[in-house]
């Protein structure tokens, strides 16, 4: 195999990434023993190998370039995954260690994973877990993010999705919105209501809902004066304010329904469901790290 890289571009790299992590070549070079010139150098022939600057530097702070802060990303993960194999070739690698970076939607994130992750820790002391909370599709390899939970797979053959569970959908309202309501006894009947409107991140179109009719799973398009996109949160809180009806997980609004701040609508037409999925990139050797995080949270969430 030809070699690409000169002798002391890994421990250039390994500086880089310290000052990155640090916002400060002198707290970088304290950390690596060496002198705050020595890594201003480093860093200077780095850009100069690439062709690109890296930081932007003030007198009283350094901070990433839009380039700079992709390369970062993408040589913590390379650094990371060498330490991971540094640890398995002596053994070590039985005792997960590292950064865990998680990009999670924001519901399911709040009420299924982040509740979860004191336990995880308790367990593997040495992860550091960093999770992102958005609903945007992430880029693996730009971001360095070793995992992801959306609610469906995509077309990505690079990528391993595992179905964590289907979670179940649920229609709700408030008892001050229902009480000037007109009646609700079908679906068909929510043509008379507001119902709060959820725009998907990816499409920008409104999700319909779904219901079991006759034994089979079917979608309804409705219509109502408000309109929620981003988070799905936010059509529950328009929902706890009486501004109308609104499909979502249960997961969400179990407590809301058992203390009587939403009531559950339309029951003999539940029981649907939508996915969650966990996506990581394919490896020939994934990291302990993220092995035991896939372990503790299909045996914790998984259906």
């Amino acid at each position: 195999m030809q070699r690409q890289f000169e002798d002391v571009l890994l421990g250039s790299i390994e500086l880089f990434c310290l000052a990155a992590e640090l916002e400060s070549f002198t707290l970088a070079a304290n950390a690596a023993s060496v002198t705050p010139a020595a890594v201003s150098r480093t860093v200077a022939r780095l850009e100069t190998r690439l062709g690109v600057r890296l930081f932007v530097r003030t007198t009283r702070q350094i901070r990433l370039t839009d380039a700079g802060r992709r390369y970062f990303e993408q040589c913590r993960q390379a650094l990371n995954q060498l330490a991971d194999a540094e640890r398995e070739a002596t053994g070590q690698q039985t005792t997960p260690a590292g950064v865990l970076r998680i990009s999670m939607p924001t519901p399911y994130g709040h009420y299924r994973v982040l509740p979860l992750l004191a336990e995880f820790r308790a367990r593997y002391p040495g992860v550091t877990v960093e999770a992102h909370l958005s609903n945007r599709n992430i880029d693996f390899a730009e971001e360095g993010f070793d995992l992801a939970i959306r609610g469906r797979a995509p077309g990505d053959s690079g990528l391993i999705a595992r179905k964590i569970e289907d979670a179940e959908l649920v229609v709700v309202a408030s008892p001050a919105y229902l009480r000037g309501a007109a009646k609700l006894k079908t679906p068909d009947d929510l043509v008379h209501h507001d119902c709060i409107q959820y725009a998907l991140p990816s499409s920008g179109r409104n999700l319909p809902w779904l219901f079991k009719q006759d034994g089979e799973e079917a979608e309804m398009m409705t219509r109502g004066g408000y309109a929620a996109s981003g988070d799905n949160l936010s059509g529950v809180t328009l929902a706890r304010h009486d501004a109308g009806i609104f499909q979502t997980y249960r997961f969400i609004v179990d407590k809301d329904i058992a203390d009587g701040t939403l009531k559950e609508l339309l029951k003999p037409y539940g029981g649907c469901s939508r996915p969650f999925v966990l996506l990581y990139p394919h490896a020939r050797h994934l990291s302990s790290r993220v092995r035991s995080f896939v372990d503790f949270l299909m045996g914790k969430l998984g259906s």
